[in-house]
């Protein structure tokens, strides 16, 4: 993994800044996309040169940051999070990427958010609670363009998916469950990459 990250251009210095800052100041820094997976969504992104992206699951956004790398002229990123003590670091480092004009914040709970945004996504990254992995599934399905991509994280969540979980262990249940469902979704096409803690990607084929 090292070599791999010396072999990939350099975090800029603003999401440099954020990931010191995450892992000095916030609870469970791991969450962080971080170098690698950060350059990877900042290259979808490019390729894909989208209008509309959303994000389920900002943290402290570095992600966002990258997602953004590639928006046309005028494009938006509406990034969803929970978690209303991070807004302030989340703002701050918005503004220090010059990304304030693009990017569109809403905390509170996804599920009750994204029934009332409007875009048709061209990009989504579902990065947040792992029991509603499904739903988020199904809420945006209808809201992604044909040929738009979903990327969904945490989707091998340490090897745990390969193996009978306990009965307590609700979250890789609903990740094998959500895996499940992806691969028999025939309106889709699929690569389930053995990339960092697991990164499903997922083409729409069919218009809605």
């Amino acid at each position: 993994m090292e070599y791999a990250r010396e072999h990939t251009s350099p975090e800029i210095t603003v999401l440099k800044q954020l990931n010191r800052e995450t892992h000095v100041k916030v609870m469970i820094p791991q969450m962080l996309s971080g170098h690698l997976q950060g350059a990877f969504l900042r290259m979808i992104s490019q390729m894909v040169r989208p209008k509309a992206v959303l994000e389920i699951g900002t943290y402290t956004g570095y992600s966002a940051i990258c997602l953004c790398a590639g928006l046309q002229e005028g494009g938006v990123l509406h990034t969803i999070d929970i978690n209303e003590e991070l807004e302030d670091m989340q703002r701050a480092y918005f503004s220090k990427a010059g990304l304030t004009h693009c990017i569109q914040l809403h905390i509170g709970a996804a599920l009750d958010i994204i029934p009332s945004l409007q875009e048709q996504f061209d990009l989504v990254f579902i990065d947040a609670d792992k029991i509603n992995y499904s739903n988020y599934y199904h809420q945006i399905f209808d809201k992604v363009r044909k040929n738009g991509y979903i990327i969904a994280d945490n989707t091998l969540w340490g090897g745990k998916v390969t193996r009978v979980p306990k009965p307590s262990d609700k979250d890789t249940q609903a990740l094998q469950a959500f895996n499940k469902m992806v691969q028999e979704d025939e309106r889709v096409e699929n690569l389930l990459l053995p990339f960092n803690d697991g990164l499903m990607m997922v083409r729409k084929m069919i218009s809605t």
